[in-house]
């Protein structure tokens, strides 16, 4: 199951397909809370994309017997031992994807010519994906990171390694790397490459950056190349080596000290941005700027959600289900804000007041 968004991959997944590419969305549960249901939920919602297929008579025979058999496909790639908060299978002639989230998405599916991609947008902001990137004198390992994890990467070709014999010994004996390991020239060569890589990956996927190491392997990367000048440097050794849980412990206190400075940042933005009559605040009004282009920086708390009809000057509260109801109008904002090149931030519940979950600051 994929968990990364790159804008390569979103660019890749919004291209127009052959009718009918098929995007199943369903709410998914984290273990044992409530994941008995998720089985039954998933087979439904995927017999209901069946029904959908054989009942459209835009489809042709060999055409839905092509999509069906990919949706067999990503079904049988599911692991719900594994599940998030949500789940999104993409099928399209040709081809399939299945997506696990972190952030819910409402039970749809959805026949078109493109796959429904703004609850992966939405989850993807609200996750705030990042890079870190573990360096020693012998290896450095890439690990992509999001709101509760990190797993290793292989983009650009990490993790990169030098092969040497007895190279480094007291590292071999799990006592550390050596300073000295760190002022030669081959070590320098060796990190400069690696600044060389993550620049490159960098330009094609652009995330806040962390560099864990001991502090003199963080001072040379930053003197071979511009990578750490611009990151975090978390100084602690022996993860470029280690597994993604020794990783995760490594960061959790920087990444929330970092959340924590947002959160004050955003509040602050939010409290000028009232005195300067560039403020909005709800759902109603938030819409209506996110589709004029005029948000600047978007606020959501973490668990807001509402669904919505939209009567083309307001939206008014509907219950899940309803006839033209909007399950996911808060992702649409989201995905909006982010396209125009609004800068989107989640926060913790209750940091917006009396905004009603949902605040932003306008460019006019």
């Amino acid at each position: 199951m994929e968990h990364a968004l790159s804008p390569v991959t979103l660019a890749e997944l919004r291209r127009p397909r052959p009718y009918p590419a098929v995007s199943v969305l369903t709410p998914t549960h984290r273990r044992e809370r409530g994941s008995g249901q998720d089985p039954v939920r998933l087979r439904n919602v995927v017999t209901e994309a069946r029904r959908r297929l054989e009942s459209d008579p835009a489809v042709t025979r060999e055409r839905r017997a092509e999509v069906v058999a990919q949706l067999d496909r990503a079904l049988a790639e599911v692991d719900l031992t594994h599940a998030e908060d949500g789940l999104v299978i993409f099928a399209a002639p040709g081809e399939h994807q299945v997506w696990s989230l972190a952030r819910t998405v409402p039970e749809r599916v959805v026949l078109s010519d493109t796959f429904l991609t703004r609850n992966l947008v939405a989850a993807q902001a609200a996750e705030r994906p990042f890079w870190v990137l573990s360096v020693s004198a012998d290896c450095v390992t890439l690990w992509s990171g999001g709101e509760d994890r990190v797993v290793q990467d292989r983009s650009g070709g990490f993790p990169l390694e030098r092969r040497q014999e007895n190279f480094d010994a007291e590292r071999q004996m799990r006592i550390g790397d050596l300073p000295s390991a760190f002022r030669d020239e081959d070590t320098r060569r060796f990190l400069r490459e690696a600044d060389t890589v993550m620049s490159a990956v960098l330009r094609d996927d652009p995330r806040p950056l962390y560099v864990t190491g001991e502090r003199a392997a963080l001072s040379l990367l930053e003197e071979a190349g511009t990578v750490a000048g611009t990151a975090v440097h978390v100084p602690h050794g022996g993860l470029a080596h280690a597994g993604p849980d020794a990783v995760w412990q490594a960061l959790r206190p920087v990444l929330e000290a970092e959340s924590h400075k947002g959160t004050t940042a955003v509040v602050r933005e939010l409290t000028s941005a009232r005195g300067h009559r560039l403020y909005a605040a709800g759902l109603d009004e938030l819409w209506h700027s996110a589709r004029e282009g005029r948000v600047r920086l978007l606020a959501v708390e973490e668990n807001f959600r509402a669904t919505v009809r939209d009567l083309g000057e307001h939206l008014v509260p509907a219950e899940p289900g309803e006839l033209d109801a909007r399950d996911d109008i808060v992702d649409e904002i989201v995905e909006q804000c982010l396209e125009t090149g609004a800068d989107v931030r989640f926060v913790p519940d209750g940091t917006l007041g009396d905004a009603d979950g949902i605040a932003g600051v306008l460019r006019y």
